[in-house]
């Protein structure tokens, strides 16, 4: 027994030859924020053989309230998150192989990100990703572990482990989330819970234990929490996960278009036809951190952070204020979710 993993080894689910197993997973971590934080640290802590983390963002002093592997000092030095996760998990253990990546995850990248995983840890932060990623997860057919916070509420739900409904099939059963952390804040204790339950269940995936497929749900303020069968959701036509699949989200035509506006310091997104713009929603979960704001049945405006932003009912937003496609799409992320 080796003795660094002794504790684990004794917990007799996993054992010496789940040990081994978990030495030989490769992990993809989609997101190093909150979750990712929580999850790659669990993991790294475990023992699994390698993880590769892919995030686009910086680090800011608003993220280590709850972001655990990042100091006052990564902040300091502007690191991207993925390069302070890389540092920091090196430190936890020096025998795990840590893989990162300062880059958005795309139509272009998905499937070479997946391809050699084991399975997928979810923790980003926006519904195109999880359906890009989804779909990239079913196409190569290896598990999708899902995971979302916002306030005190979570949510964890395991896709392509037997029969159960991808996350296209449950697009139109799932209520719309106009709330975002950025909107609503967020407290850690429920990145721990959430986390929890997504290690959990890559344990019990990679050493051959059945996962448990319910959508789960908790609100730990509140005290509640759910678990949900959600077997007959499953659609025998979904383009998604059916015998036919054609794997849509991996296409561009349903990804956001960008284009920076000529003659104009403004970038233009264009959401796909499917995304919900529930205009009066929107603003209202905007409206505690932005200024200006402006909502009639046309559109919403408002200003955040220095930006002047307009919402269209037709799914399209402009980001007066910068030609950098990548930070108007965090823009975009941080108050649409």
């Amino acid at each position: 027994m080796n003795e660094r993993y002794s504790r684990q080894e004794l917990f007799e689910p996993i054992g010496e030859a789940g040990q081994k197993k978990l030495g030989q997973a490769h992990i993809l971590i989609i997101g190093a924020g909150a979750l990712g934080s929580a999850s790659a640290e669990m993991l790294a802590r475990s023992g699994v053989g390698k993880l590769t983390i892919v995030d686009r963002d910086i680090l800011d002093w608003t993220n280590l309230q709850r972001q655990q592997l990042y100091t006052e000092q990564d902040v300091r030095d502007q690191l991207p998150k993925a390069v302070a996760a890389k540092r920091r998990l090196g430190k936890v253990n020096s025998l795990v192989e840590v893989e990162t990546f300062t880059a958005d995850v795309t139509v272009e990248n998905a499937e070479e990100l997946v391809k050699g995983k084991t399975l997928i840890v979810d923790a980003t932060d926006n519904i195109e990703t999880r359906l890009l990623m989804n779909d990239a997860a079913l196409k190569v057919g290896i598990p999708f572990f899902m995971g979302a916070v916002v306030a005190s509420y979570g949510l964890t739900y395991a896709i392509g482990v037997g029969e159960q409904p991808c996350l296209h099939c449950l697009l139109d059963t799932l209520p719309p989330q106009t709330l975002t952390c950025d909107t609503a804040g967020v407290i850690s204790p429920i990145v721990q819970v959430v986390a929890s339950h997504q290690v959990t269940n890559v344990f019990k995936y990679v050493v051959g234990e059945k996962v448990d497929c319910r959508l789960k749900s908790f609100d730990l303020w509140k005290g509640d929490q759910a678990a949900i069968d959600v077997t007959s959701l499953r659609r025998r036509d979904c383009p998604s996960c059916s015998e036919r699949a054609e794997y849509p989200f991996l296409s561009r035509e349903n990804q956001t278009k960008t284009a920076v506006l000529c003659g104009r310091d403004t970038v233009q997104l264009t959401f796909p036809g499917k995304r919900s713009v529930e205009l009066r929603s929107i603003a209202n979960s905007i409206s505690p951190i932005v200024s200006n704001l402006i909502s009639n049945i046309h559109l919403v405006a408002c200003e955040y952070e220095g930006y002047r932003i307009v919402l269209f009912r037709d799914g399209r937003m402009l980001v007066h204020g910068t030609k950098n496609i990548d930070q108007a799409k965090i823009i975009a992320a941080q108050l649409l979710g």
